[in-house]
C-alpha cells in the first residue's frame, strides 16, 4: 500500500471512533411559565428521563427557575401563537453518543412545554463564570471622575508611604 492510502484509512478510523465515543453536552432550555410550581418537578423529571432513555449519563444539572426574559419570545403550538415575557430556565450537562444527539433534538422540538433550547458540546469541568457586579443606575450611562474644585488642594503623593502600605497588605 502506498503512504496516501494508509493516511486515508487512518482518517476514516479516527472519524468512526469519534462518533462512537460519548461526548459531553450541555443543554440550556426555557420552559413555558404556564407550568405551575407543583408540576415543575414532574416536567423536570421527564426531561432527565428523556436524556437517560437515549443513553445519556448525567454530569450535573439545575432545577428550572422562573426568570424574566430580555425580550418577548413566541412559540406556535397547535396553530396558536403564544408570547412569553417570563420563562423557567434550566440546564443539564451530560454524556451522550454523538450519533444520538440529533434524536434528542428532534424529541425536544416536539415538546410543547419547551419554548427554546440550545445543545452545546462542552467539557466535563465546571465552566460556570462568576457573576460580575454591575452598576444598576440606568440614568448614569458612564462613569465619570469626580472633578476637584479650584479651591481644593491636592495632597502630594508620597511613594515611600504607599510602598509601606502595599508591603503591609501583601501576604508573605
Amino acid at each position: 500500500m502506498s503512504e496516501n492510502e494508509n493516511k486515508d484509512k487512518k482518517e476514516v478510523s479516527v472519524d468512526e471512533t469519534e462518533n462512537k465515543e460519548p461526548k459531553v453536552y450541555e443543554i440550556g432550555y426555557l420552559l413555558t411559565p404556564k407550568i405551575s410550581e407543583e408540576e415543575m418537578p414532574a416536567i423536570y423529571g421527564n426531561l432527565k428521563e428523556l436524556l437517560l432513555s437515549l443513553g445519556g449519563k448525567m454530569i450535573s444539572d439545575e432545577m428550572p427557575v422562573i426568570i424574566p426574559l430580555a425580550y418577548t419570545m413566541q412559540k406556535t403550538v397547535q396553530n396558536v401563537r403564544n408570547k412569553y415575557n417570563t420563562a423557567y430556565f434550566g440546564w443539564m450537562k451530560f454524556y451522550m453518543d454523538a450519533n444520538i444527539a440529533p434524536d434528542l433534538k428532534k424529541k425536544l422540538d416536539l415538546d410543547a412545554n419547551i419554548i427554546r433550547f440550545l445543545i452545546l458540546k462542552t467539557v466535563k469541568e465546571n465552566t460556570i463564570a462568576a457573576k460580575r457586579f454591575m452598576h444598576k443606575d440606568p440614568l448614569r450611562k458612564k462613569f465619570t471622575a469626580k472633578k476637584t474644585g479650584e479651591n481644593e488642594e491636592v495632597a502630594p503623593i508620597n511613594k515611600e508611604e504607599i510602598d509601606k502600605e502595599i508591603d503591609a497588605m501583601v501576604a508573605v
